[in-house]
């Protein structure tokens, strides 16, 4: 895998991409498009919506495979696990601290690798969309406050076709067949009405709802469909991972009580 010159590169990123790699092309039918959007050089933001567990990698592989090295941030928990957290550290992924005293750390080191001219990804919905319909949700600031204070470019790299390999919810691949997936990076979004204003909660909220209408703008193309009107708000709306528990441990014991 050839980077861009300059991309910071350990031993340990090569080794976890030559690992993850031939499975994901394994499960996926790919189809990209936008890839003379990718900077070449220079720090910068990709976002993406965030579907299912798998997405993180059909994510990653657009962007290594296109020469970009990228960082994720990460839930801070990932680290602290016996395997996954030594390969995530010595990946130099970003971990997050969210709600914790220690949550500016995630911000720091992301901004610093930004300024370094690396590429930093991010989930601005924090989690697995829990819209009905799979459309992207509400999104938190951390990507427009890091693009605000940087002034580096946010690259939405809108996907769908990722919960075709795995469901949302679920943690194994519904089939060993190839599936379609889309990835699609898109053109830098356009921030510059926020240039020079105090980084506030009221502009950072709106410059997110800039960003997050651009990444529901590329899904809807991939999608051939028109979004809701309405933008799921998880902390308004409801938790929809919830009732698909319920609903998974009901078939689980009704295939129990028909097997005996």
């Amino acid at each position: 895998m050839k980077y861009y010159p300059g991309r910071v590169v350990t031993w340990a990123y090569r080794m976890v991409v030559g690992i993850l790699v031939p499975p994901v092309r394994f499960f996926t039918d790919r189809h990209w498009s936008g890839i003379e959007n990718i900077p070449e050089e220079g720090g910068f933001i990709a976002v993406s919506n965030h579907v299912t567990n798998f997405d993180p990698l059909t994510f990653g592989h657009f962007l290594v495979a296109n020469g970009i090295p990228v960082k994720f941030l990460a839930k801070s928990g990932l680290f602290e696990t016996p395997i996954v957290g030594p390969i995530l550290s010595a990946c130099r992924q970003i971990p997050v601290y969210r709600g914790t005293t220690r949550a500016a750390e995630s911000l720091d080191a992301a901004e610093e690798a930004l300024r370094s001219g690396e590429c930093v990804g991010i989930f601005p919905e924090g989690t697995l969309t829990h819209d009905p319909d799979e459309w992207p949700m509400k999104g938190y600031p951390g990507a427009a406050r890091l693009a605000l204070s940087t002034g580096v470019p946010v690259i939405p790299v809108a996907q769908w076709g990722a919960q075709r390999v795995i469901p949302r919810f679920e943690n194994y691949p519904a089939s060993l067949r190839k599936q379609r997936v889309d990835v699609m990076a898109m053109p830098p979004v356009d921030l510059s009405r926020f240039e020079g204003k105090p980084l506030t909660h009221d502009v950072l909220l709106e410059a997110t709802e800039v960003i997050m209408a651009e990444l529901t703008r590329g899904v809807a193309e991939l999608r051939g469909e028109e979004p809701p009107e309405h933008v799921w708000d998880r902390r308004v709306d409801g938790d929809r991972r919830l009732p698909h528990k319920v609903a998974k441990a009901r078939r689980k014991a009704e295939e129990k009580a028909a097997k005996q």
